[in-house]
């Protein structure tokens, strides 16, 4: 399949994504495009022969709200009706999850969050919910959640006590670590 670059008024929404993106993560993704349109070349927005999106709806939209007169495409010929709707719903299925880690040591959370990205921030002035972070029965999940903490050395004691007790909630015990 080849990449052809089209009139952006020739494309049109597909009017059953089941996708969207509001508000300031739009308004994210438009910043993103006009800031690095050549990622456009290297993840062409998908359209049926009909020039109907299949995927990057919102691609598409942040486009336009851009002001791109011109699109790179890829046209999916020769596939079915089913697998357009099948096309649609797996185009916008996320498989992976972050590796927080990686991200930590390796980004900075304002470049990351510039660039559209949800980044966790833990404050002791505010409530923390992990629920984002684990699914209640997913182990797996709890064992690879990883949190950075600094405290004084009159604190490490506790800090201990309390992974020893290894009592409540994974959210009662960084609020107990913490101090909320």
């Amino acid at each position: 399949m080849k990449t052809t670059l089209v009139k952006t008024s020739e494309v049109k929404p597909n009017p059953d994504n089941p996708r969207i993106i509001r508000d300031e993560k739009f308004a994210k993704l438009v910043e993103s495009i006009r800031s690095f349109p050549s990622m456009l070349h290297l993840r062409p927005i998908v359209v049926n022969t009909d020039m109907v999106v299949l995927g990057g709806n919102m691609r598409l939209r942040a486009c336009k709200e851009a002001g791109m007169k011109h699109i790179p495409v890829i046209v999916a010929e020769d596939i079915t009706e089913a697998q357009q709707r099948e096309f649609i719903i797996k185009d916008n299925v996320g498989f992976g999850e972050w590796n927080w880690d990686t991200l930590a040591n390796e980004w900075e959370a304002a470049q990351l969050e510039e660039w559209g990205m949800d980044v966790p921030t833990f404050s002791t002035n505010e409530e923390i919910n992990l629920d984002k972070f684990f699914e209640k029965g997913d182990e797996e999940k709890a064992q690879s959640f990883k949190i950075t903490l600094e405290f004084t050395e009159e604190d490490y004691n506790s800090v201990i006590d309390a992974f020893k007790e290894h009592s409540g909630t994974k959210e009662q015990i960084v609020c107990k670590l913490l101090g909320v």
